[in-house]
């Protein structure tokens, strides 16, 4: 019988060790690799931005408004104008804006660096693509239909995504 000496068994508590130890620093890297990139982050921005007006939570869309709001300020003398909330309900419920749920969304290539721009379509409550028309008598030879509308994101220095586009509008 061959005689184990202390160190021998030292030396492999050691190795044995070691390896556990990769093994947990691999389980804590693991997570960081599949975290979501700048792009996926403005994507999501943008579909909750809409889920939100769609579903009436004008407050939290208005904090995840960066764009203008001077159209929606026009079509509404009566509101404080800096009551953001209140603005994008009369746009929503009474003003044209169409707030609809996002069908889908592509991301265009990059002009600027913290933007993103997407392609988006909307969907109508029956699932349909959502068309806009011509406007205001106009024909479809002088405004031919739209479907797809570009959005931009932007990340702001405090890190969060804010859309700068106020939703499509129809009279």
């Amino acid at each position: 019988m061959k005689r184990i000496r202390g160190s021998d068994i030292l030396r492999r508590w050691r190795a044995v060790g070691l390896l556990a130890l990769a093994a947990a620093l691999a389980g804590c890297a693991g997570p960081r690799l599949s975290q979501p990139d700048d792009a996926q982050l403005a994507e999501e921005a943008l579909v909750a931005f809409f889920a939100d007006l769609q579903a009436g939570r004008y407050a939290q869309a208005a904090e995840a408004y960066a764009g203008t709001y001077e159209t929606m300020i026009d079509h509404n003398p009566s509101l404080d104008p800096a009551d953001h909330a209140a603005l994008f309900r009369n746009a929503c419920t009474i003003n044209g804006a169409q707030c609809l749920e996002v069908r889908s969304a592509e991301l265009l290539p990059t002009v600027a660096a913290q933007e993103f721009r997407f392609e988006v379509e909307f969907q109508l409550e029956d699932g349909a693509v959502f068309v806009q028309g011509p406007c205001c008598g106009g024909s479809e030879t002088d405004f031919p239909p739209v479907s797809a509308f570009t959005y931009t994101v932007s990340k702001g220095g405090d890190g969060r995504f804010r859309i700068l586009d106020m939703p499509v509008y129809m009279p």
